[in-house]
């Protein structure tokens, strides 16, 4: 299976495209996409894509759509896991320390947010007793 966090900036910002849609057509990517390439350029990425492994077509007629080869959130878990193993040595502490220690990005979390990480927390600690 193909991995995302092996994905260039431009092929994530395709990726958000095709996920947003849950499939997308080159005409919709290029329409959503900051300062997209050009047209050839971007069936270009998209092929490389296809051979990765992150997305796969379909053509019906002339018209050709593209959608992801994995749900978005295993996507997701996957990227994460790699960059916990490449950044932080397979330490989500250590991640969560980083990211919380950083002022602009810990102000961001909402009393809300805090209390649903807590409480996933207090659910790890049950399931690890």
């Amino acid at each position: 299976m193909a991995d995302p966090s092996q994905l260039s900036m431009r092929e994530r910002q395709i990726m958000d495209v095709i996920y947003a849609h849950q499939e997308a057509t080159i005409t919709q990517v290029l329409s959503e996409m900051p300062d997209p390439p050009m047209r050839g350029a971007l069936r270009t990425l998209l092929r490389i894509m296809e051979q990765k492994g992150h997305i796969v077509r379909r053509q019906e007629g002339r018209k050709i759509t593209y959608r992801p080869t994995q749900p978005r959130g295993r996507a997701g878990r996957s990227a994460l896991g790699r960059v916990l193993d490449v950044f932080f040595n397979g330490s989500l502490e250590k991640a969560v320390a980083a990211h919380l220690s950083d002022p602009s990005r810990a102000r961001r979390l909402s009393t809300e947010e805090l209390g649903r990480l807590s409480d996933l927390i207090e659910q790890a600690k049950r399931k690890g007793e």
